[in-house]
């Protein structure tokens, strides 16, 4: 392996199913000059396929299983536990099925993110192409923030917006979403990586300037 020129920064990647965007920031980190090192891949789901993705790459997995703690609690302890012996910089959200407690995101305050498939603070939660489509939006899109305690209501990174099209469905709308998934949370994960982009008081910071409510927008 080349030597990289910039401090590595190393990032836990925690999902429960196939691991596409895992599959975007392994390839991202792949380019010579990244300053992006997994160190490993955690799933509560076991037959996770984000976990062979892991596992064709190199990197170290691991699988808890939450229905082996009575609670969410013990549970993100635990993750904690595990997460920690890896002493990543970041940890990433790529799929990640759970609800986190606030012990747990408070433990990474301003070192976790997640993705999120809508253009928050729109459509919060599940179902999110759908919706979009119920409401007659001409725009949708998805969206890279920072995790606080409020559900997909942390401070937000960077968001790519595309157009509805007039005959979309919820599968069309969501392919289309996913291709710049993969494009905005690699690139949110190195500006990280680099040192440009921090968690302020006020907001999300790039480059020490306060990024506006709606993040740095990406039109497609």
């Amino acid at each position: 392996m080349q030597e990289r020129k910039s401090p590595t920064c190393d990032v836990v990647v925690l999902l429960s199913g196939t691991g596409s965007n895992l599959q975007a920031l392994i390839d991202s980190a792949r380019t010579d000059d990244s300053p992006v090192r997994i160190a490993a891949v955690i799933s509560n789901r076991a037959d996770a396929y984000g976990l062979q993705r892991a596992q064709d790459a190199g990197i170290a997995t691991r699988f808890l299983d939450h229905k082996a703690f009575e609670g969410r609690e013990a549970f993100d302890h635990a993750l904690i536990e595990l997460i920690d012996t890896f002493a990543p910089k970041l940890v990433v959200l790529a799929g990640f099925m759970r609800i986190l407690s606030a012990d747990f995101v408070r433990h990474y305050q301003g070192r976790l993110l997640n993705i999120h498939p809508s253009l928050l603070p729109k459509y919060k939660g599940l179902h999110t192409h759908q919706r979009a489509l119920e409401a007659g939006d001409t725009e949708h899109g998805c969206s890279v923030h920072f995790v606080t305690e409020e559900l997909d209501g942390g401070p937000l990174v960077v968001q790519a917006v595309i157009p509805v099209e007039l005959h979309d469905s919820p599968q069309s709308l969501a392919q289309r979403v996913h291709v710049q998934e993969h494009q905005i949370y690699p690139l949110a994960v190195r500006w990280f990586a680099e040192g440009r982009l921090t968690l302020g008081d006020q907001g999300a910071l790039l480059d020490g300037q306060l990024l506006a409510a709606s993040g740095h927008l990406i039109r497609t």
